[in-house]
């Protein structure tokens, strides 16, 4: 069966330069986008419930946009000062681009790391004289935590915001030939937005370890799996799908 739309579970591309706009109109598709899951920020009262006081850490750890956005707002809500000898420890050089929306950043003390956790790791363990603050959502990945326990450094967690279902029953009465999902928490949106979800001929395509355990958990047949050494991004695999399953 030809697939002639697909759903992908992330708001749309603000590029129009985005791979997805150029996989819809070489493979003759319609490409929708919504998002399953959105963003809450706490408010500074949950904060400080979490007797956590921003003024007794001399380093933030960085692993999101979402970190940086909401340690901002609320360190302006709680009419804290940051003070410019605060360290920021970033995972990956797009946060810390993104961390001059904050800061003047020629000024400020800025670690970035390659792309992964472990990767900041190896820079964070330069600095154990510091006092860590890790601003997070309500999901953490355990391995986060259990890497800074295990170089022995001061460090606390905030949750800061949280990662919530959005409602979908606009899309009732939709229906997709392929779904694309890019985490656990979007496969529990589908089912939670439509309980009596049936996958039929809808394929699904998933992208990372927890995204599949959790559709496969949910019971959902899985079609396209990234990333592999093939295929390092969903538009790639997605491409080559598209180029076997509509030929005709």
């Amino acid at each position: 069966m030809k697939i002639k739309n697909i759903l992908v579970s992330q708001p749309a591309p603000r590029s129009e330069q985005s791979p997805y706009f150029e996989l819809s109109e070489k493979q003759k598709v319609k490409i929708d986008f919504r998002s399953f899951i959105h963003v809450e920020g706490e408010t500074s009262r949950n904060v400080r419930e979490q007797k956590i006081d921003f003024s007794n850490f001399t380093a933030v750890i960085f692993t999101s946009k979402n970190a940086v956005d909401n340690f901002f707002r609320l360190a302006d809500e709680m009419r804290f000062k940051i003070p410019d000898e605060m360290r920021y420890f970033c995972q990956s050089e797009a946060i810390a681009y993104y961390l001059q929306k904050y800061v003047v950043y020629r000024k400020r003390k800025i670690y970035v790391g390659k792309r992964t956790f472990n990767d900041l790791i190896q820079l964070i363990k330069k600095h154990k004289e510091e006092t860590f603050l890790l601003p997070s959502s309500d999901k953490l990945k355990p391995s986060i935590p259990k890497s800074l326990d295990e170089i022995d450094v001061n460090w606390k967690r905030v949750v800061l915001y949280r990662t919530v279902i959005s409602d979908l029953s606009d899309l009732e009465d939709v229906i997709y030939d392929l779904l694309v999902f890019f985490s656990p928490s979007g496969i529990k949106s589908l089912f939670q937005n439509f309980p009596d979800f049936k996958q039929k001929n809808t394929r699904i395509a998933v992208f990372g370890n927890s995204t599949v355990k959790a559709a496969e958990e949910s019971g959902l047949k899985i079609d396209i799996t990234v990333p592999t050494k093939e295929f390092p991004s969903m538009t790639m695999a997605l491409e080559r799908y598209l180029e076997k399953f509509n030929k005709g």
